[in-house]
């Protein structure tokens, strides 16, 4: 293989509990680089259009990339895809921590899961030693428990991914977290809830052989010179920074407020609390990290995310006691609760019994007015043991809607099932039409184009497009934005492939994004290509056309890509710099994104598109 891969994917499967190492075909390379790239093509080949989320016919497939355990910065990132049990469609998710270095140290450029255990087990790899073991005295542990546990069975060094209780009872939102306390996730989708289908409670691995690299001499230098002398200089700015372009998001009204009826201006005394806490405990690092999560940080023993909880429950929620909200995203954590997701659902259930639609009768007792930090705490252990109205709320806020009746899902705030994280589309196009169209329903990282207009320039520097550096900038732009919006797609599907962290190329606000160019030397240098920007770019376009492809075979088209109504119709009336009345055009922006792509007008790509990328096998299903 090329420098950065090892050649091998372990496969596991449940129903006979055979375990094999399979050599993949070196040429999938360079077409889908590794990451959330070959996962889209496994789960393409081996799913159909009627594959059960819940079925052992869909593959959990766990993913490292080229640069994974490498030099390069932030390369401790890794990918997980499965269908989506919350969402019926393409589902992944990416976490750091440090079990994408132990996979690849182990010799492994993934893992893949089928079928389904007649009692619970855990996976554990020891470099080349792979066995399942019994999880029975696991099952029911809460994560930072299992990971415990896990970690006094095996290694005390290995790293573990598990479940908790959430998991488990198939809440659709659960997660796989890692590294215990430490609290690293695979948040989005509901990927949790296909381990714990699967009866998979945990994977531990240890590995010591660290990747093969084509050039580790020119890494080094180009690492050092390029990145690490420029952070160092750049970290006392650091705060000061994240500070403002943070507090900017606020200003702009990119934050969901009140189950998004409101903006800033409905919730001011939220603002300020929130930086007094963001400002708290050390951060926290990431194999192979240097740049560190600001908003992610220890305090005493606990993990204190202030910067994600805070505004994906806090300010949805109209809560500001933030040690109920530290309290809430511990909880979350322990039980394997995506937080996104679960702020959506409580936000909608608050919105619903505000409006009438619930009472206590239906919620248990359970007092679900605004600002309710007891009322948060008390639904939140509901979800998580599947439990009373959390038993409905656990199924997401689509399919509670649809049980609620009446004007329920004009409150459930999602795109194709998924709930909204925590950013108001409002407030800048380009979001508004990235949500639409993301692979896996409402999702902020695919594209990151809320940090894209703080940062425009990325654009016009590299990829030679200097029109659409000013359109990242100007919010409420429309003419250019369905360009940008598929452009920013296609380069997050090349990050996510290789897989390193968003923070990397802007995600952090702070002016010091590493631009294309340079993760595309270092890309090279690593595996011996050599790439030019088009073909690298090009990549990340297969792959995004790929994982829209097993959309459109299980019924996606332009009729899904739309947002909830109130974003389309209801203006703001708060928040500042023109958000108050602005409306996102989707349906402008739609046609302009399906032209720049190829794709026919009801968002099917077009069979002459799946060709020229490469894409054969696709072609029966497209336009």
């Amino acid at each position: 293989m090329n420098g950065g891969y090892t050649g091998k994917i372990l496969r596991v499967n449940l129903d006979d509990g055979k375990i094999t190492i399979e050599e993949w075909d070196q040429a999938l390379a360079r077409e889908f680089i590794g990451g959330v790239g070959l996962a889209a093509k496994i789960i393409w080949d081996e799913t159909n259009a009627a594959t059960d989320p819940f079925s052992g016919e869909n593959p959990l497939v766990l993913m490292a990339g080229p640069v994974t355990g490498t030099r390069v910065p932030t390369s401790g990132r890794w990918s997980a895809a499965a269908l989506s049990p919350l969402t019926n469609i393409w589902g992944e998710a990416h976490a750091g921590g440090t079990f994408g270095h132990a996979m690849k140290f182990a010799g492994l450029d993934g893992i893949v899961v089928k079928g389904k255990a007649q009692k619970p087990v855990y996976l554990w790899i020891d470099g080349e030693r792979v066995e399942l073991r019994d999880a029975s005295h696991l099952w029911g542990k809460d994560t930072w428990q299992t990971d415990e546990l896990v970690k006094a069975e095996t290694d005390p060094r290995a790293s573990v991914s598990c479940i908790g209780p959430a998991g488990e009872k198939l809440v659709r939102f659960a997660v796989i977290l890692n590294d215990g306390k430490m609290g690293r996730v695979h948040g989005r989708c509901g990927l949790g809830a296909v381990m714990g289908s699967k009866k998979l409670k945990a994977i531990a691995v240890k590995g010591v052989k660290r990747p093969a690299v084509a050039d580790e001499e020119g890494l080094k230098n180009s690492v050092t010179a390029k990145f690490v002398r420029r952070h160092l200089e750049f970290e006392t700015e650091l705060k000061p920074r994240w500070t403002e372009s943070s507090g900017r998001l606020w200003r702009e009204g990119k934050r969901g407020v009140k189950n998004y009826q409101t903006g800033p201006a409905g919730f001011p005394q939220f603002h300020a609390k929130y930086f007094e806490n963001l400002m708290l405990g050390e951060k926290l690092y990431c194999a192979g990290c240097s740049v560190g999560c600001i908003e992610s940080k220890t305090v005493g023993d606990k993990r204190h995310q202030v910067a994600q909880h805070t505004s994906c429950s806090g300010a949805r929620l109209m809560i500001d006691d933030f040690e109920a909200l530290q309290e809430s995203f511990d909880m979350s954590n322990r039980y394997g609760l995506e937080i996104m997701s679960l702020g959506g659902v409580i936000a909608f259930a608050m919105e619903c019994y505000d409006r009438g639609l619930i009472t206590r009768k239906d919620t248990d007792g359970i007092d679900l007015k605004w600002g309710n930090p007891e009322a948060m705490l008390a639904i939140t252990r509901q979800i998580g043991e599947r439990e009373g109205f959390g038993r409905l709320l656990g199924e997401g806020v689509k399919r509670a809607a649809e049980q609620i009746g009446g004007l329920a899902p004009e409150y459930a705030i999602h795109v194709k099932g998924h709930e909204f994280p925590s950013y108001d589309v409002r407030a800048w196009n380009a979001g508004a039409l990235e949500f639409a169209t993301a692979s896996s329903g409402a999702h902020h990282y695919e594209a990151t184009t809320f940090a894209l207009s703080l940062v425009g320039d990325f654009f016009a520097s590299i990829l030679g497009e200097g029109d659409l550096g000013s359109i990242a900038k100007n919010r409420f732009a429309v003419k250019g934005v369905g360009k940008l919006t598929a452009k920013a797609q296609d380069f997050g599907c090349v990050v996510d492939s290789l897989v390193t962290c968003k923070m990397l190329i802007g995600y952090t606000f702070t002016g010091q994004a590493v631009q294309p160019d340079l993760l595309l030397e270092w890309t090279n240098l690593v595996t011996g290509w050599n790439m030019d920007m088009r073909e690298f770019i090009e990549a990340g376009e297969r792959i995004f056309n790929l994982k829209r492809m097993i959309n459109v075979r299980r019924g996606i088209s332009r009729k899904d890509d739309t947002l909830p109504a109130r974003f389309l119709t209801a203006r703001l009336g708060s928040g500042e710099g023109g958000t108050a009345d602005n409306l996102p055009p989707l349906g402008a922006m739609l046609n302009e994104y399906y032209e720049h792509r190829g794709w026919a007008e009801d968002g099917i790509p077009t069979k002459a598109k799946l060709l020229d990328l490469g894409l054969g096998e696709t072609v029966e299903w497209g336009r």
